[in-house]
């Protein structure tokens, strides 16, 4: 594992050229990508720099379930209004159908897509319950691509951004993320510091699935000065 802590006016462009060095070295990159607060100034950092992305491949890395086309709240609308949309020459983007008849064999179809050419890297955010993905407290280093229960924080989230108390959703396991090639934790702002500290010094387990990224052998935190306030001897 590998931390990086860095003042917050210098993180995204860090991060940039860091994203920027795999693409250089790899133009058909295929990428698993967050959504939500924390990569929005990343994304917008790497919307600045216009790199040509078209032979890259992104995938989504979790989706909820029971919100309409076109929802704000949703992953995929979130990611093309983030950065997809940012971009003159965007990746393809694979994304999973939370309005599937089957959401099983939904989950099924994803873990091959996902599977079948492997992940080079992955970025994930953290979440303040320890979740990264949609992959819950409770969730376990086996777990692949699945249907899973929103966690009562989560679906609070949900609702309030949406007005509809989702429950569901559609996730990469923590297996599919352990097997990416490159893992990368992004985490910026005081508010989860307790949290980062908890999963980089913290007891691995359940109760804290991001604590499990641990395991992988080839791990970067990319932290800013708030977010990393707590740790210890980690640094």
């Amino acid at each position: 594992m590998r931390i990086e802590v860095l003042p917050p006016e210098k993180w995204a462009g860090r991060v940039a050229d860091e994203w920027m060095s795999r693409l250089r070295a790899d133009p058909t990159l295929r990428m698993c990508l967050p959504t939500g607060g924390t990569p929005k100034q990343l994304y917008r950092e790497m919307a600045a720099r216009a790199p040509d992305l078209s032979r890259a491949e992104v995938f989504i890395l979790d989706e909820f379930v029971g919100l309409p086309p076109g929802d704000p709240t949703r992953c995929d609308v979130m990611l093309q209004r983030d950065f997809m949309g940012l971009l003159d020459r965007p990746p393809t983007l694979d994304a999973f159908d939370p309005a599937a008849d089957d959401l099983e064999v939904e989950a099924l179809r994803y873990e091959t897509v996902v599977t079948s050419g492997g992940i080079d890297l992955t970025m994930l955010g953290l979440g303040l319950n320890g979740h990264v993905a949609l992959n819950e407290p409770g969730s376990h280093p086996a777990d692949r691509v699945r249907v899973v229960d929103l966690h009562p924080a989560t679906v609070r989230y949900v609702t309030e951004a949406s007005g509809i108390p989702a429950q569901q959703g559609l996730t990469l396991g923590l297996a599919n993320i352990l097997e990416s090639r490159e893992v990368w934790l992004l985490v910026t702002g005081a508010a989860k510091a307790g949290m980062l500290a908890e999963v980089i010094e913290g007891s691995i387990g359940p109760d804290v699935p991001a604590t499990y990224l641990r395991s992988h052998d080839n791990l970067v935190v990319f932290a800013d000065e708030p977010a990393a306030g707590l740790l210890q001897g980690a640094i």
